[in-house]
């Protein structure tokens, strides 16, 4: 007896993923979805309108999954320098290693991203609010000062797009990359840095 398979807006994202690395992002369809689904086209539109709207749905899914570990590095406690730093860092690790793991798939989702502008804002305002809730813990801690952490946190998204930003990403295999790194947060926590007292 066949096991009956409910079908999920999740269920379906996964599917589109598989599809979009079988057939790539020019040629995979709806119809391609439904098929590896085994339902009729019609079912997938029940749950997203469009070709435009699926396709934006697995933009934000691939966000999501990137920024999922920083929210968790964002909302820990503990010294906000180290925090920030680390939480950096792994913006970083989680774009490299993506494009290392998967090129083909990481050029599918930066075309999907430059299709899906507002989930792309969507996702960029919520590492800057990210940022600036660790900017403001540093300050309640007494370790940074910082006069507007919204507008610090914005200033050191954009100081950092080199290595983060997917425009950039011929330039991650650079082997002085990680020493830029380096250099780069070393001069931005110094820069926070609230003076010493005394």
């Amino acid at each position: 007896m066949n096991e009956v398979v409910v079908l999920t807006p999740e269920r379906i994202l996964e599917v589109t993923e598989d599809v979009l690395r079988r057939y790539g992002l020019a040629k995979a369809t709806v119809v391609d979805v439904a098929r590896a689904l085994d339902v009729s086209h019609g079912s997938v539109y029940r749950h997203f309108p469009s070709k435009a709207s699926l396709r934006e749905a697995v933009a934000k899914r691939w966000l999501d999954r990137a920024s999922a570990p920083l929210l968790e590095i964002a909302e820990a406690t503990g010294p906000a320098p180290e925090r920030l730093e680390r939480w950096l860092r792994t913006m970083f690790a989680i774009k490299h290693k993506r494009l290392g793991d998967d090129p083909e798939m990481f050029a599918t989702y930066l075309t999907l991203a430059r299709e899906a502008c507002k989930v792309v804002k969507g996702h960029k305002d919520c590492l800057v609010d990210q940022i600036a809730q660790m900017l403001s813990d540093g300050v309640k801690q007494g370790v940074f000062e910082v006069a507007d952490p919204k507008v610090s946190a914005r200033a050191i998204f954009d100081a950092t797009s080199r290595f983060h930003h997917p425009a950039h990403a011929d330039e991650w295999n650079d082997p002085d990359t990680q020493a830029r790194i380096d250099a780069l947060l070393t001069l931005l926590l110094r820069g926070l840095e609230a003076p010493c007292k005394g």
